[in-house]
């Protein structure tokens, strides 16, 4: 039987993750998307602690636009914040989504504003 896209997701989580830790210095750039929203947060697994979270429900970044625009607004919202706290390097954790549509958006306005990963 075929698997569910909850479980094949989980399952490409759980692949990338044996390899993807953050640390304070390189924390881990996770990303998730809902139907609706979307969520970006660097964790230094390390210790356990986000260190700094945006999402797309925030009053800074204006939900107008399609999807993929306010996705570019959070990767280059989460990038001058990870900037102002002294972050350069993350790993890029895409959380079993498909580099692709969304995702690749944020990941590429977070590149653009001068995150390295």
């Amino acid at each position: 039987m075929a698997l569910s896209k909850l479980e094949r997701r989980q399952r490409i989580k759980h692949r990338i993750r044996k390899i993807i830790f953050g640390t304070a210095t390189k924390p881990r750039l996770s990303v998730f998307r809902s139907n609706k929203e979307m969520y970006a947060q660097l964790v230094d697994d390390k210790s356990g602690v986000t260190l700094i979270s945006v999402s797309s429900r925030d009053k800074e970044i204006e939900s107008v636009g399609s999807k993929s625009e306010v996705a570019k607004l959070v990767g280059k919202s989460i990038a001058e914040k990870a900037i102002k706290a002294g972050v350069e390097t993350v790993a890029f954790d895409r959380n079993g989504f498909l580099y692709h549509g969304r995702v690749k958006a944020l990941a590429e306005a977070a590149r653009e504003a001068g995150l390295k990963f």
